[in-house]
C-alpha cells in the first residue's frame, strides 16, 4: 500500500505533514505545498529593515516631519524620535514565534545615530535571533509654527481699551493669562497653529496679536465675560493664499467698562447717594454708601451710566468711631481735620467696629465695608 507524502519543491525532500490548522493559516491562504526546513531558511528574512532612516527634526521645538505634517512628539532628546523611528520602520517575518527585541542605540556625531538592534523568536519549532544595524540621520528644520513664530505671524490683533480710563493692571495681567491659557488649551489639543505673537502694553492700554482669529475672539469674549464691556470686529484684506482666496486680518476691540469694582461714584440726577461698584458685567451693580442698599443701573445705562468717579475702595483711609447716634447716623473723626464728624450710617456698618474706613470726596465722607468682610 502506497503512502501520500508532500515533497520540497526545490530539493525534493519529503515535507512533514502540515497540521489542519497551518494548512488553514489565513497567513499563508491557498499554499498546497511548502518547502523543507533547509530550504526554507535558505531564504529565509527574520528581519525587515529600511538601509536608513531620515527623520526631519524642527531644531526649535523638537517636532518632528510625518506624513505631509509637522507633529509634536514629546521626546526628550533625538535618541527618542530615532528609537521610535525605527520601531515602526522595522518589520518581523510572519511565521516567526515568540518575538523579543531590544535596540541599543549609538551616537555616532551630532547628526547621526547608529541603531543596533537585536531579535529572537521561533520559526518551525527553531530558535532564531538577528542582529540589524540602522542609521538614522537627523536632518534640523524649521517647521511651519515656529517659522511662522520668528517671522512675528498674528492673523488676529487684540485691543484691550476702557471707556473714559486706562485698563487696570489687573485687567491687563488677566488678559495676557486668558490668551496663554486659551493657547495652551488648543496645543493640548494638538493644534499647532495656535500661538501668541506678540503682547504689547501701549499708553491707553494692551495690544495681543495671535497666530488666528479663533483665539482673538476668545480672548475678547472671556475679558468681556469677567469685566463686562463691549468688543467689535473688524476685518482687513492682507494678501491672498495660493489658491487666490482673500486673506484677513481681524482686529477684536475690546471696550471695559468706565468703572470697576470698588470704584465709588456719583449718579449724575441721582440723590440717593454715592454708589460703591460691585460689578460693570451686564448693568452695572453696587451698593449705597450712604444705605447699604443694592443699586442696579438701568437696561439703557447698562455699565456705564452717567456719573462721576469719587474714589475707590483702595483710596479709604482708617477713622475712629465716635460714638453710634441713632440709626442713621454714627459720629467718626474726619482722617483729615481731626473733628468729630456726622457721618450716614450704612446698613453694613458695625456698631461694635471701633475704627471704619471712610472715603472723603467733593460729595463729603462716607463710610464704605471693610474689604476683609467681603
Amino acid at each position: 500500500m502506497s503512502e501520500s507524502r508532500a515533497f520540497c519543491p526545490r530539493c525534493g525532500d519529503a515535507v512533514p505533514e502540515r497540521s489542519a490548522s497551518d494548512a488553514n493559516s489565513p497567513l499563508r491562504p491557498g499554499a498546497e505545498v511548502e518547502l523543507c526546513d533547509s530550504c526554507y531558511f535558505e531564504d529565509f528574512d527574520f528581519v525587515d529593515a529600511p538601509d536608513r532612516i531620515d527623520v526631519r527634526v524642527c531644531a526649535r521645538c523638537g517636532a518632528v516631519y510625518r506624513g505631509n505634517r509637522w507633529v509634536d512628539v514629546g521626546a526628550d532628546d533625538y535618541t527618542d524620535i530615532a528609537i521610535e523611528e525605527v520601531s515602526e520602520a522595522l518589520g518581523v517575518h510572519v511565521d516567526v514565534e515568540d518575538v523579543a527585541w531590544q535596540i541599543d542605540p549609538e551616537q555616532v556625531d551630532q547628526n547621526t545615530i547608529r541603531m543596533h538592534c537585536y531579535f529572537t523568536g521561533v520559526v518551525r519549532g527553531t530558535p532564531v535571533d538577528e542582529q540589524v544595524t540602522v542609521p538614522v540621520k537627523i536632518a534640523r528644520q524649521t517647521c511651519t509654527r515656529c517659522g511662522r513664530i520668528a517671522g512675528d505671524y498674528y492673523a488676529s490683533i487684540v485691543q484691550i481699551r476702557a471707556e473714559g480710563r486706562t485698563p487696570t493692571s489687573e485687567e491687563i495681567e488677566r488678559a495676557k493669562a486668558i490668551a496663554n491659557a486659551i493657547v495652551a488649551d488648543m496645543e493640548a489639543t494638538g493644534d499647532r497653529n495656535a500661538f501668541v505673537t506678540e503682547t504689547s502694553e501701549t499708553d491707553d492700554g494692551l495690544n495681543i496679536r495671535v497666530s488666528t482669529n479663533k483665539i482673538g475672539k476668545k480672548i475678547s469674549n472671556k475679558m468681556i465675560e469677567e469685566f463686562g464691556g463691549t468688543v467689535n470686529d473688524a476685518e482687513t484684506l492682507v494678501t491672498e493664499d495660493e489658491d487666490g482666496n482673500e486673506v484677513y486680518r481681524v482686529t477684536f476691540a475690546v471696550r471695559l467698562p468706565p468703572y470697576t469694582p470698588g470704584d465709588v461714584i456719583d449718579l449724575a440726577e441721582d440723590d440717593g447717594g454715592p454708589v460703591l461698584v460691585r460689578s460693570a458685567r451686564g448693568n452695572l451693580k453696587g451698593v449705597r454708601v450712604t444705605t447699604g442698599e443694592r443699586y442696579e443701573a438701568s437696561y439703557e445705562e447698562g455699565n456705564s451710566p452717567d456719573a462721576r468717579k469719587l474714589g475707590s475702595l483702595e483710596d479709604a483711609t482708617e477713622a475712629t468711631v465716635v460714638t453710634v447716634e441713632d440709626d442713621n447716623a454714627v459720629q467718626v473723626l474726619d482722617p483729615e481735620t481731626f473733628r468729630a464728624t456726622t457721618v450716614a450710617r450704612p446698613d453694613y456698618f458695625d456698631p461694635n467696629a471701633e475704627t471704619v474706613p471712610v472715603l472723603k470726596s467733593r460729595a463729603g465722607l462716607h463710610v464704605l465695608p471693610d474689604e476683609s468682610d467681603d
